[in-house]
């Protein structure tokens, strides 16, 4: 597996090694002691799937106490992902990073705990899967709304459809301080 830096500390982006032959490939996905290697030390305590049609916008959302660090994968389709620091004192704060995910190209990418996530089904339909450092916690769950002005995010969005809790989303200038994770540079070591 290559693990890549982003332009967010802590974000990576995985290119798994792909063994393809005329019968299709095989690829690991997860292998513990490399990811460790790389610098994610967690335990994943859940793991979580879902199905979306095209023009499907989801994000962007954040847990914040009990934060939630993710691996995230497409294994059907494709997706715009984006990954935004919303850790108090992070040299990135409010800043974004995004990335084609696709079944074809095979990425994961790790998102740490206290950056925000959202995506975006630019193929007809799209599996999406990641597994969870934390569990879902509803009553310290925010959202963020995905087209805030000052994050300018370049969706690939032509028409979409998001509910309405992410319609409803808060302006990061909006959000109070106390909701915001804390930027912790000794937990990044890649």
């Amino acid at each position: 597996m290559n693990f890549n830096k982003t332009s967010l500390p802590g974000v990576l982006l995985i290119e798994p090694k792909v063994f393809s032959d005329s019968r299709g490939f095989f690829m690991e996905t997860f292998q513990r002691r490399l990811y460790k290697e790389a610098g994610i030390d967690y335990e994943f305590v859940q793991d979580n799937l879902s199905y979306s049609k095209k023009g499907t916008l989801r994000g962007l959302h954040y847990q914040y106490p009990n934060s939630q660090g993710k691996l995230v994968s497409v294994v059907y389709g494709e997706v715009f992902d984006v990954t935004v620091d919303i850790r108090k004192g992070s040299p990135t704060f409010g800043n974004w990073y995004g990335i084609e995910i696709s079944a074809e190209n095979k990425r994961h990418l790790w998102i740490p705990p206290g950056v925000a996530h959202g995506f975006y089904v630019t193929a007809e339909a799209a599996v999406f899967v990641y597994k969870c450092t934390d569990y879902y916690n509803q009553q310290t769950e925010h959202t963020i709304l995905w087209n805030d002005d000052a994050l300018s995010i370049q969706w690939p969005v032509s028409e979409h459809i998001v509910s309405a809790k992410d319609t409803n989303g808060t302006l990061l200038s909006k959000i109070p301080e106390q909701n915001l994770p804390k930027y912790q540079p000794s937990l990044i070591t890649y």
